[in-house]
């Protein structure tokens, strides 16, 4: 599985405005509404279900990155949205630090293969510090597409 295979590209923010979690998973989902891979309705519902993941255990797993998720039946496959946020958001990361590159990830209510391979594909991909500095530098949606499928696909 590669992160191309379930990464909207019309759902990449190079420039996150929002400065607290809620705010950054609104604004995300809100991309993939726009984006055209969740239904408008389903909004508030999906926010509950990331919010009620992130009261289990914060998402940001250090090292300047976050990957909310939830499992919702507002998809009918797996779906992801990108932000970066120049200036961190405070998502109460285990180490403390400011997250900067978020990957927003929801899965069928049902499908816990497909839902577990791809955080797993995540984090391995951005354990590569080069991989996280050169997405950080990123301007716009193509460079991030770019430096994602080059990563993917050194990594099959």
């Amino acid at each position: 599985m590669q992160i191309m295979d379930f990464l909207s590209k019309k759902a990449i923010i190079t420039d996150i405005k929002s400065s607290k979690k809620e705010e950054v998973i609104r604004e995300m989902v809100d991309t993939l509404i726009e984006a055209g891979d969740i239904e408008k309705r389903s909004r508030n519902k999906l926010i509950e279900s990331l919010m009620g993941r992130e009261a289990l255990g914060s998402t940001a797993i250090g090292q300047g990155i976050a990957i909310p998720h939830a499992k919702s039946d507002c998809v009918g496959k797996l779906v992801a949205a990108f932000g970066l946020s120049k200036k961190g958001v405070d998502f109460d990361s285990l180490d403390g630090e400011p997250a900067y590159i978020f990957f927003l990830l929801v899965a069928p209510q049902d499908s816990a293969g497909p839902h577990l391979k791809a955080l797993a594909r995540i984090s391995r991909l951005l354990k590569d510090k080069y991989f996280r500095d050169t997405l950080r530098a990123s301007e716009d949606d193509k460079a991030v597409v770019r430096i994602i499928t080059q990563e993917d696909e050194k990594r099959v």
